[in-house]
This record gives C-alpha cells, sequence and structure tokens, in this order.
C-alpha cells in the first residue's frame, strides 16, 4: 500500500470517528476498526485491479470502469452488512440502503460504460492516426471529441505529424538539392579538364608549334584558373553552410570598401561598355564586419552586373542605414530576372532562363557564396523590386 493510500484511510477512519464520538457513544472504536478494515480491503483491492492492468488482464476500458465503481459499491455494502449484524443499524434501514447502494451500483456502471465508449473511441481515433502516420500519411490532423488529457495527446500527435512532414520535406529538398550540385560540379569540372586534356594531348605530340603552341598553353591557363576558381567557390561554400567561420569582425568603412572595389572592376566595366557609379552618403555608418568577405560580396555582385548589362548601359552601388543596421545595393539596366525564378538565383549552381541566370557565363556559385557570406555575419540579402534590371540587396549590422 502507497502511502497515499495509507493516508486516505486513516483520514477516512478519522473523520469516522469524529462521527462516531456524537452518534455512537461507546461504539466509536468498533466502528472505526470496521471502516478501517474494510478500506484496506478496498484499497487492496484496487492495488490488484492495477496489477492486473498492468499485466494486460483487466480487459477494455469499459470493464475497468466497472471494477471500479464495484470497488467503491462494495466495501459500502459490506460495511452496512457488517454493522446490521452488530446492531448498530436496524435491518430493516440496512437493506432499505443497500437497495439504494445497489441501485447506485448499476447506475454507475451504466455510466462508466458511456464514458469508457467516448474515451474508447477517441483513443482508437489517435491510435488509427498514428497507424496512417506509420503508413506514409503526413497531411493528417489528430482530433478527440473532448477537451481532456487525451485531447493533448492528440494535439502532441498533431504536433509530431507536422514536424516530421516539415523534416522529410526538408530531407527531400536537400537531397534534391544535393543530385543538382554533384549533377552542376559534374558539368563544371567534364568541360574545362575535357579541354584540358586535348590541349594537353596537342602540346605533348607537338601538333602544334610556335604560336600556336603559346596559344594552347594560354587557353590550359584559363581553364586552370577556371577550375581553381570553382574549388575555392565549393571549398568557401561548404565551411560556411557547415557553420566553421573563423573571421575576425571590426568596423568597417562601407564607403572606403566599396570606392576600393568599384576601382578594381572599373576597367572590367569599361572594357564592357558599362557605366559603373557609386551613390553613398557623405557620412555612411560604419558596418560590423570582415572586410574581405563584404569585398568579396561586392566583387560577385558588381560583376555579375556588369556581365548582364548590355553595351552603355549602367551600374550604380548604393548604401544607406536602415535603423540597425546598413544596406548596400547593386543595380543594373540589364534585362532582369523573371518573377518565377526570384526566389532560385541565391542557391548554387543555378540556371534560369535566357534573363534569369545571373551566373550563367562563370560556375553558379557567386550569388550562392554571397549569401552565405551575408547570412554569416547576420544579415539578409535579396532582389529588390524594380520596374527595369536587377536590384540586389543585402544588410550588414552596423557597428556599436
Amino acid at each position: 500500500m502507497s502511502r497515499r493510500s495509507a493516508l486516505a484511510i486513516l483520514l477516512a477512519a478519522l473523520a469516522a470517528a469524529a462521527i462516531g464520538v456524537s452518534s455512537l457513544g461507546g461504539g466509536t472504536l468498533v466502528v472505526l476498526m470496521i471502516l478501517a478494515g474494510i478500506g484496506c480491503a478496498a484499497f487492496a483491492a484496487a492495488r490488484v485491479a492495477v496489477a492486473a492492468r498492468a499485466r494486460g488482464r483487466a480487459g477494455p476500458l469499459g470493464r475497468q470502469f466497472a471494477i471500479a465503481v464495484a470497488i467503491v459499491i462494495g466495501p459500502l455494502l459490506l460495511a452496512l452488512v457488517v454493522l446490521s449484524l452488530l446492531m448498530f443499524v436496524s435491518g430493516h434501514d440496512a437493506a432499505l440502503v443497500a437497495v439504494i447502494v445497489a441501485f447506485a451500483g448499476v447506475v454507475g456502471v451504466v455510466a462508466a460504460n458511456g464514458l469508457a465508449a467516448a474515451i474508447i473511441a477517441d483513443a482508437q481515433t489517435i491510435r488509427d492516426g498514428l497507424l496512417a502516420v506509420g503508413e506514409g500519411e503526413r497531411e493528417l490532423t489528430i482530433s478527440t471529441s473532448a477537451r481532456d488529457e487525451l485531447a493533448d495527446v492528440a494535439g502532441a500527435a498533431t504536433a509530431m505529424i507536422e514536424r516530421l512532414a516539415a523534416e522529410e520535406a526538408a530531407r527531400d529538398q536537400s537531397e534534391t538539392a544535393r543530385r543538382h550540385l554533384v549533377a552542376a560540379v559534374s558539368h563544371d569540372l567534364r568541360t574545362p579538364i575535357t579541354s584540358l586534356r586535348l590541349l594537353a594531348q596537342a602540346v605533348e605530340d607537338e601538333i602544334v608549334d610556335g604560336e600556336a603552341r603559346r596559344e594552347y598553353l594560354e587557353r590550359m591557363r584559363t581553364h586552370i584558373v577556371a577550375l581553381s576558381a570553382l574549388i575555392d567557390d565549393l571549398f568557401e561554400l561548404s565551411r560556411l553552410e557547415a557553420g566553421d567561420i573563423r573571421w575576425t569582425l571590426e568596423r568597417v568603412s562601407l564607403d572606403e570598401l566599396v570606392s576600393e572595389t568599384v576601382a578594381a572592376m572599373r576597367v572590367h566595366a569599361e572594357l564592357k561598355g558599362v557605366a559603373v557609379h557609386t551613390d553613398l552618403p557623405d557620412s555612411l555608418h560604419p558596418a560590423r564586419a570582415n572586410p574581405e568577405k563584404v569585398q568579396r560580396v561586392l566583387f560577385n555582385l558588381i560583376q555579375n552586373a556588369i556581365r548582364h548589362t548590355p553595351a552603355d548601359g549602367s551600374v550604380v552601388i548604393r548604401a544607406e542605414p536602415v535603423a540597425d543596421r546598413i544596406e548596400i545595393e547593386v543595380a543594373d539596366t540589364g534585362d532582369g530576372i523573371d518573377a518565377a525564378e526570384r526566389d532560385l538565383v541565391f542557391g548554387p549552381f543555378y540556371r534560369g532562363g535566357v534573363n534569369a541566370s545571373r551566373t550563367s557565363d562563370g560556375a553558379g556559385l557567386g550569388l550562392a557564396v554571397s549569401r552565405a557570406i551575408v547570412e554569416a555575419h547576420g544579415g539578409q540579402i535579396w532582389l529588390a523590386e524594380s520596374p527595369a534590371g536587377t536590384r540586389v540587396r543585402f544588410s550588414l549590422p552596423a557597428a556599436a
């Protein structure tokens, strides 16, 4: 018997003793002993029922409710019989009370069966829902007929199904991205490697000499540089997405950084016939960032903008404070990006349509690396609305 059960029996016995003192006089001790014994027997029966349920021998819930009612009614009837035999209660009164108690017991059993039926129905609903989840169903909401503990279980099961569906969707998306990444890497490696093999074979077999040989070697160098850049981008992207960041953050003067980057890209822009301008406020607040990584983002964005802007077009780099952040924008007058593909351009090896692909001449990792760098700083990168051309904006935390 547990401490709680023993305490309940003791309190019930003390209550009976208090009543007995006022109404039964010298029979108080006898009544106390009778009630204590019957109480112990009832709690012992309850413990046996609990043990039988744990072993799976108590049967369905309806039978378990009926046993609980019997454990309540049985001691009452037994107490009436004992008290009647000891002449504390008249036989007529004892019989009348016994009939009332028995009727209450029948009503209790019927009510218990009805309650059990509702509980069983809710339990079966939860069971059927979980079985459906086990068979692959994910678009499922489990609900019960009442707001009780079973409803909490059903709510927890529904939340689990939603998390499971979200995790599976993320896993499928990750697996799809992985397959696309492998295919894209294979494609971007195969082309320069094939060219290098043919060029090297031509040089080795002395098929070309003189100026043609130097041209072949120059083309080989170009492919090697492209492969090196691709490998560097892949390595950088994998480190960023794995959270392997070992940067030192400092106060970065963005106006100086933007000016240096634009100056470095100006020759490339002039060869393409594209004008590059800056539109920076006189007192731009510094950002808390890593200058080398931020400059790489600027290089990627400006290079993409120049590449996809026709001759006589322009590229403008702007910056402005917004709340506790600094927002930088690279805008061009190119063909822009289709609305259906705007959410895809920051993915690795993205290849969109003629107007959507921003990295079609490169490996397709520039925007993906830029996104990873910006997000590692705690910022965001996105495509801003533009009536013409493309506007890429990203944010960095302002220095304290």
